[in-house]
């Protein structure tokens, strides 16, 4: 069942003005993923507090950083179920996990960042470790 949409909206909200477009429906995924010149982000956003929390400040970070992708996009765990769906099966052998971050160049999945990888880290942290896998593919 979906989370309340008036309960989403502000975290939606953060991660939209962190510079990632909204993903709606899986439609909206496959067409982003066609796209497959140079590099793009796809932040799975959720209500978790233990590692959502940091998740959007730390992705605000990072994409105010020199390096960034091309592309940042974002879809909401439980609530855009077909976008996050799609994401995911663009992500073989990548269990389910959200919050998370994956990031395609040139249309190939280079870099995946599960819960458990955010869980425990401050923003500042997470920003630094995205900062370190755009550097090296943006």
């Amino acid at each position: 069942m979906p989370y309340p949409e008036e309960m989403v909206q502000p975290m939606r909200a953060e991660a939209v003005e962190a510079g990632a477009s909204e993903l709606r429906t899986a439609a909206d995924v496959r067409a982003t993923l066609e796209e497959r010149r140079g590099t793009a982000l796809y932040f799975i956003n959720s209500v978790c507090g233990c590692s959502a929390a940091s998740a959007r400040p730390g992705l605000a970070s990072a994409l105010r950083g020199s390096k960034r992708p091309d592309r940042a996009y974002t879809s909401f765990a439980g609530n855009d179920v077909e976008a996050v769906d799609e994401i995911r099966r663009s992500m073989p052998g990548v269990p389910p996990s959200s919050p998370s971050m994956a990031l395609f160049k040139e249309g190939r999945l280079v870099a995946v960042l599960e819960r458990h990888d955010i869980q425990g880290t401050t923003a500042e942290q997470l920003s630094e470790r995205l900062g370190r896998i755009f550097a090296e593919n943006c």
